[in-house]
């Protein structure tokens, strides 16, 4: 019998689309979104998922408008605020990637205060990207990485793809073996390019405010029955 993915990427979409359909301000989109993070993090913790990352907000959200920014910037730290302690209580890890040196102050502190209470969270790693994209993320690590030629920290031929691995945000965590897109888009929107090079990929039409734990199973499910080759 086949087990459940190791590692589930998430691209959230779908919120102001749904809002639109029921003819709600598009903040109502992102508030009934928010809704549902827990409980899908709690599906994916009761069918053995080890890692799930979620695409929270990208480097090219900032070209929204200034009111749906900060709206979004409240909403998150908000959620983490509410949650910290169920986080806490049911062993969830939770860990950033992205460049949060550009993220408001009161996130920032926020993210990094939660990070500190669960970081001896076992049950499951819960990591957002946020202000996070693909291609920003490998260009920021080749720099580190000609930092440390240049430094002879490091020489050019250990340069493959392992090294390159460690220098990029996911250091650590293996590779998503699900990728999960709601809202029946069917593109990467320059999420982890990299790591999900050998990713099983299920696309849903089913928006980010209505998908449930019960439509998580369903994705699970597909994998399941997957042949996954990995080039073979």
């Amino acid at each position: 019998m086949k087990t459940s993915p190791r590692h589930v990427a998430i691209i959230m979409d779908g919120n102001r689309r749904w809002a639109s359909a029921h003819g709600f301000h598009s903040f109502s989109g992102h508030n009934a979104g928010a809704d549902r993070v827990l409980e899908v993090v709690r599906a994916a913790a009761d069918s053995g998922v080890k890692f799930l990352t979620i695409f929270s907000f990208s480097t090219e959200n900032w070209r929204r408008s200034s009111a749906e920014v900060s709206h979004l910037m409240a909403l998150m730290r908000h959620e983490l605020i509410r949650h910290q302690e169920q986080l806490v209580r049911e062993g969830i890890r939770l860990t950033m990637i992205g460049r949060r040196e550009e993220l408001p102050l009161a996130l920032r502190q926020t993210l990094e205060e939660v990070e500190e209470v669960t970081r001896l969270g076992t049950t499951l790693q819960l990591t957002l990207a946020v202000n996070y994209g693909g291609r920003d993320e490998i260009c920021r690590a080749v720099r580190k990485i000609v930092g440390d030629v240049a430094k002879g920290q490091i020489q050019e031929q250990e340069i493959d793809e392992g090294l390159l691995t460690r220098y990029l945000d996911t250091a650590g965590l293996p590779d998503p073996d699900l990728l999960i897109r709601t809202g029946g888009e069917s593109r990467l929107s320059n999420f982890l390019l990299w790591q999900i090079s050998y990713a099983e990929v299920y696309i849903t039409s089913v928006p980010w405010p209505e998908f449930s734990s019960k439509c998580f199973f369903e994705a699970l499910d597909d994998f399941k029955i997957r042949q996954r080759r990995m080039g073979t």
